[in-house]
């Protein structure tokens, strides 16, 4: 019986990820970046500035598509370093479990998170960053902000898609105060 299995490993085309998002669930990871004293305490938490699509300034998570034959791990670690550069080090498991399951829907108001491009399915992480950060690609800035910073409203509200609600789990999570 023949193992190998044939399959095409690169990004789709415009036209297929269009299809594809209009008929099946895509499968995401976001990470909430933080960085960790001595003692494992949470001293920041980074947050990108990117402009939107329709061109306003927005506070987000670093997050993307998993890829066909890719592992959780190492998208997680491709996405953190695509958007915190190379040099983030990011600490992430050998097996890493995600703090949350978002859904997102195309029809606002169905969950708190909302893509109008697609039903996707996210897998959120957080994962300490212990190297040097620095925004990359299409991000403007990289803020680290204290979880006191990171857990203001209206910092929250400001984010779209349900990413806020994202970093209030993600908070909460790590047992700070929301």
């Amino acid at each position: 019986m023949p193992t190998d299995v044939q399959r095409q490993e690169s990004w789709l085309s415009q036209p297929e990820l269009e299809d594809v998002r209009g008929r099946v669930p895509m499968l995401y990871v976001v990470a909430v970046p933080v960085r960790v004293d001595g003692h494992g305490s949470i001293e920041s938490v980074g947050l990108l500035l990117r402009a939107s699509d329709t061109g306003s300034m927005e506070r987000e998570l670093v997050g993307g598509r998993v890829l066909y034959h890719e592992r959780i791990r190492d998208a997680l670690v491709r996405h953190l370093e695509k958007d915190l550069g190379s040099m983030a080090l990011p600490a992430v498991p050998p097996s890493p479990q995600p703090f949350t399951v978002a859904e997102f829907f195309p029809t606002p108001g169905v969950t708190p998170f909302h893509d109008s491009r697609q039903h996707a399915v996210a897998l959120a992480y957080v994962v300490p960053v212990t190297g040097d950060c620095g925004p990359q690609q299409d991000a403007l800035d990289l803020a680290w902000l204290t979880p006191a910073e990171a857990a203001d409203p209206q910092l929250q509200d400001d984010m779209s898609g349900g990413h806020g609600v994202l970093l209030r789990q993600a908070l909460a999570h790590l047992g700070h105060a929301v």
